[in-house]
């Protein structure tokens, strides 16, 4: 029965990959999994209306870009794993809720770098807050813009003090910041990008309950299965889709020889005339 779901869902997930693959705000992450008792990486990519889950060999650059593409269109929301940093900075944006962990770390040492990451973490408490009232409309995009200045600049400053003052470990964080300064700001110049990577890590924790519950996958077509469903189950959620009705046409079809029924968002019904 996994056998049949699955290759009825792969024409329509490969279909959905392609969408994936030229919208122009995605976001994308990644965790471990067992295939045979080995580990590999199951790889995600968030857009509004479409997910998508592949099961990988490769936690590296190679996997990102078979996941993403090797061209990336338009902005990519990541954690500041290194595996992106193939990825031009300008469209990327850096998870900051991955930032206020290592401030938090920051804070909690003595010297320089506390002074550093509690600096860094109210910084952090003005953004946020400016960023909760545009989102809910009480704040005007361009005002947002204007109040953002001071806080990139502030950023900057204490990014250059870690460098030059903090320990060995902060100043490589600050290096490694610096060099991709641009990527902290994308969320405020591009509509649609959010500041934190959050809508890639909540559909991940589904994934991560299965493995801990199945310890993984035992065959190559076990973790095909993985990653087609979970494509169409978090897909069809996001567009407020039933998800039985879904796989129950998609199996229907599959028996009838048709084609199968698509994860991409369906179009609105025409109005009505009165």
């Amino acid at each position: 029965m996994e056998q049949a779901v699955s290759a009825a869902l792969a024409a329509p997930v490969a279909e959905a990959a392609r969408y994936m693959q030229h919208q122009p705000v995605r976001n994308a992450d990644e965790t471990r999994w067992r295939e045979k008792g080995k580990r590999v990486w199951l790889w995600i990519s968030v857009t509004p209306v479409v997910t998508i889950f592949r099961l990988l060999k490769t936690r590296g650059a190679a996997g990102a870009k078979e996941l993403l593409g090797e061209v990336v269109w338009g902005s990519i929301g990541t954690d500041r794993y290194a595996g992106y940093h193939w990825i031009d900075p300008r469209p990327r944006q850096l998870c900051w809720a991955h930032l206020q962990r290592e401030f938090v770390a920051w804070s909690e040492r003595t010297g320089e770098p506390a002074r550093i990451g509690l600096a860094f973490l109210a910084v952090e408490k003005q953004l946020f807050a400016l960023w909760y009232r545009v989102r809910d409309g009480t704040l005007a995009w361009a005002d947002f813009q204007v109040a953002l200045l001071p806080l990139t600049t502030r950023v900057s400053t204490l990014l250059q003090e870690g460098v030059a003052g903090a320990d060995a470990k902060a100043r490589g964080t600050g290096r490694n910041l610096l060099k991709r300064e641009v990527a902290l700001w994308t969320f405020v110049w591009e509509p649609g990008v959010e500041p934190t990577n959050n809508c890639a890590e909540r559909p991940l924790r589904r994934a991560v309950l299965w493995r801990r519950r199945s310890f993984g996958t035992q065959s190559a077509a076990g973790s095909q299965f993985v990653e087609r469903i979970l494509t169409a189950v978090t897909t069809l959620r996001q567009q407020h889709r039933n998800v039985l009705d879904y796989l129950t046409a998609a199996c229907m079809a599959a028996i009838r020889k048709d084609p199968a029924p698509s994860l991409l968002p369906l179009p609105s019904p025409p109005l009505l005339a009165r």
